[in-house]
Parts: C-alpha cells; sequence; structure tokens
C-alpha cells in the first residue's frame, strides 16, 4: 500500500526532500546482511510505499508540494531532479507569491479557502496513481503561518474527503527561544485543529534535535539542513520496510495502518515519539561495536526518564513497582520523572535482529493500567541493516513525553492572550477570542489527560 506525502511550508518541503533522499540512499545501498532476493524485496517494498512509477529510470516521489512563496518548493524540486536518483513529478508543486507572514489565521482563514480547489486536485491526482492508499503523511511546522495554519485546513479537508484514509502529520515543534512572537498562539491554534482532524500527531522537538547534532553528531555550526537529515533518518527509520510477522520474510503491506493500530489505542491521545539509537557521526561509528542488549537498556532507560538521546540519560529513574496500590505510585512518579507509556513499537533493523532480548519493554510497570501489555508492546524486525548501521534500533512512543512542553506553550500563550497581545491580528482574518478559548479548552484536556495515566 502506498503513502502520499504533503510537504507543507518551507519546513515541510525542506524535511520532505531529506525524507525522501534518504529512504532512497537506504534502499539501494549495497547489503552485506541479506539475501540479494531479500534486499530485492525490501527495495520493491520502498518503492511501493513511497515512489511511482519511473520516468526514463527515475523513480518519482508520491508527494505534493505546497507553499505559499515560490522559491523553497523551486529550490525542492531542481535539487531533487539534480540528484539524477529520484525526482518529483512535473506537476506535483502549488505556489503562489505571497506567504503566510507567520500568522496562523493567514494561512487558514485566506490562503486554504482560496486555494482549496487546485491544491485538492493535485492530492486526488496523487491518490489516484496509487493502486492502494494507505492514507496521508503531513509534513508541516507548527509555529509559522503557511505550514501550520495551511497545514491545519488541508488535513481538515482531508478528513472529509478521505475520511477512511489515515492521516498522520508529522509536527516540528518550534525552539523554546523562537524567533516569531506569536508562535505559541500559532502552535496552540494548529495542535487543536489537527486533535480533531488528524488520526495521530507525530512530535519531533527542534531543541531535541539540535542537540543530537551538537552532541552526537559533533557538528560545530548546526544548519536547518543537518537537522533535517536527523529528522529524515528516524523518519526512515520507522517507515522503512519490516517483516508481518515473527519469522515471516514478507514484508508488512500497511505501515500507516499498521503504525495507528499499534501506537492509538484511543482518539484522546495521538501523540507519538521517535527516539532512536545509535546515532553518531561517520568517524565515530569506525571506533563503535554494538549489541542489542547494551542498545536496548539504554532505549529502556531513554523511553523511561524521558531522554531524547543516548548521551546524559538519568539512571536514577526506575519503573514505580508494580503492585503498589495507585496513590503510591502517583507520588513515586512525581518523584522521579518517572514517563508512564500507553503503547510502544519497537523498531529493530539489522545482524542478529531475531536474538534481540525485548522482555525490558514487556514490564507492565511501564504502561498505564487500562492497556494489556501484550496490546501495549509491538515490535517490527527486519536483518536488512538502516542506513550506515549494522545494527539500529527505533522507538515509537505514545507516552508522557509531551506534557510539559505542551504545557509550557499552553501557558505562554495564555499570558499573551490574557493581555490581549497581538489578538487584532487574528481577528481581523476571523479567528475569534472564542477560537482560542476553544484551543485551550481542548489542549488542557490533552494535559490532564496524559498527566493522569
Amino acid at each position: 500500500m502506498s503513502i502520499v506525502t504533503l510537504q507543507l511550508g518551507q519546513c515541510g518541503n525542506q524535511i520532505g526532500f531529506e525524507v525522501f533522499d534518504a529512504l532512497f540512499s537506504d534502499s539501494h545501498c549495497p547489503q552485506r546482511l541479506c539475501s540479494k532476493r531479500e534486499n530485492e524485496a525490501y527495495q520493491a517494498s520502498c518503492k511501493e510505499r513511497f515512489f511511482s512509477e519511473e520516468e526514463n529510470g527515475v523513480p518519482i516521489a508520491r508527494a505534493v508540494l505546497v507553499d505559499m512563496e515560490p522559491k523553497v518548493i523551486n529550490q525542492t524540486l531542481l535539487k531533487a531532479a539534480q540528484s539524477g536518483r529520484w525526482k518529483y513529478g512535473q506537476h506535483s508543486g502549488f505556489c503562489q507569491k505571497q506567504g503566510s507572514g507567520n500568522n496562523w489565521a493567514y494561512g487558514y482563514s485566506v490562503h486554504g479557502p482560496r486555494h482549496e480547489e487546485p491544491i485538492l486536485n493535485l492530492i486526488q491526482k496523487e491518490a489516484e496513481k496509487c493502486d492502494s492508499l494507505s492514507g496521508f503523511f503531513i509534513i508541516m511546522s507548527m509555529a509559522g503561518g503557511t505550514g501550520s495554519g495551511l497545514g491545519a485546513f488541508v488535513t481538515q479537508n482531508l478528513q472529509d474527503q478521505y475520511s477512511s484514509s489515515l492521516k498522520m502529520n508529522q509536527i516540528i515543534w518550534p525552539y523554546g527561544t523562537g524567533e516569531v512572537i506569536v508562535q505559541n498562539y500559532n502552535s496552540i491554534l494548529t495542535l487543536s485543529h489537527l486533535y480533531r482532524s488528524s488520526d495521530a500527531l507525530l512530535v519531533h522537538e527542534n531543541d531535541a534535535v539540535h542537540k543530537i547534532c551538537a552532541k552526537l553528531m559533533n557538528i560545530k555550526h548546526i544548519s536547518f539542513s543537518d537537522i533535517n537529515q536527523v529528522l529524515a533518518h528516524q523518519l526512515g527509520s520507522v517507515f522503512q520496510p519490516t517483516y508481518s510477522a515473527e519469522g515471516s520474510f514478507h514484508y508488512r503491506r500497511n505501515p500507516l495502518g499498521d503504525l495507528m493500530e499499534n501506537l492509538v489505542p484511543h482518539p484522546e491521545f495521538k501523540m507519538l515519539g521517535v527516539r532512536n539509537i545509535p546515532q553518531m557521526s561517520e568517524n565515530s561509528l569506525a571506533y563503535s561495536t554494538f549489541t542489542w542488549a547494551g542498545l536496548l537498556k539504554h532505549l529502556r532507560q531513554m523511553l523511561i526518564s524521558n531522554a531524547k538521546m543516548e548521551e546524559g540519560i538519568d539512571w536514577q529513574v526506575r519503573p514505580p513497582l508494580s503492585g503498589l496500590p495507585t496513590l503510591g505510585k502517583t507520588s513515586l512518579n512525581k518523584e522521579l520523572h518517572f514517563n508512564t507509556s500507553i503503547a510502544n513499537l519497537l523498531i529493530l533493523r539489522g545482524k542478529d535482529v531475531h536474538s534481540a532480548d525485548l522482555g525490558g519493554f514487556k514490564d507492565p510497570a511501564l504502561y498505564t493500567s487500562w492497556l494489556a501489555p501484550d496490546n501495549a508492546f509491538n515490535v517490527w524486525k527486519t536483518q536488512r541493516a538502516f542506513s550506515k548501521y549494522e545494527k539500529s534500533a527505533a522507538l515509537v512512543s505514545n507516552s508522557q513525553f509531551l506534557v510539559k512542553p505542551l504545557d509550557v506553550i499552553v501557558g505562554k500563550a495564555w499570558n499573551m492572550f490574557a493581555s490581549k497581545a497581538y489578538i487584532h491580528q487574528y481577528t481581523k482574518f476571523g479567528i475569534e477570542e472564542e477560537d482560542f478559548l476553544d484551543s485551550f479548552t481542548l489542549l488542557e484536556q490533552v494535559v490532564a489527560s496524559y498527566r493522569n495515566l
């Protein structure tokens, strides 16, 4: 089954390019760990998901690119075409001459309705090229104007027109010290609207990815391109093919559906995060060896202590003892900042993958009480290595990881709203104070639900 990717705004288009490039590079890199036949099946599965029929031997990304200024889209189309390895479709981009000026209301209320028809036509054309459509993967930031405002508008339209197809929004969470004064308004409006129309929100925090670039990749002067490559690596490690069942050598057909089924058991909880191990520069990799036991021990501790990378993990955090009365459990949680999960999906790729011991992730103490660990934990595997790592693991979690950042953004937005700062910039494009209040109510409910796990 195929996934149609929507790249929205500057951020969405730049990340989208890196994602397709990472998927293509990985599926075409030489493999020592699996047979030629297996490798061909992996390539075919990747291609069915993300690329359509070739033009002169060059695969075409199943993507629609949308931005309200032409510069980034033109650069993105050109960069892909010049790579000579894959490209975007000739008519897959839509752009205008005037951006949204970092105003969510302008993207949502002006650009959205004005350009609804041509954008939805492009999406329909792309969807019709798929023999079988798994759903939409929508890449956008939440702090600006076009990606966030128009992104929320487009997602809502997809919900109406493709109600049986899944929608996953990949959202870039802004830097805590962002450069856009109204980024907290834009963020709460984006999140509250997506919470109503998307099936899952896969969230990446700019601050966390920045730290990975600095500490693990040893990059001195970090550019957006560096950050986007780390994001693309993480997304590739989730979306590249894996076997459909233990002992099977068939690749799973419906990656989006399987992800949702494993990770979103209830519509109140749809915030997902990704952690990867190992992540390092080529230079460091040459001197490193990994065991599954070591990788999984670190990954489990990253999960329960809510660390985004393997450096600086707090090893003091322990799961609350199972069997304690809930009251004791809660106070312990607060004390240690233990990150409770609703569901986890572990994706293992590479050598001796079937020998990995997963017991640590099946511990009921990691999960909320209303879902049995058998339902809360799933694992996908393939012997084929991903990217440059002989062994690698990705963990996609539905957990409390965003409670604090979400609480902070809602708090900052509320403080501005209480003093009516910049509200006129939104009301003049039809977003009323009521809309803000609805957003606050919805997101405070989300924070409370996750906090009470």
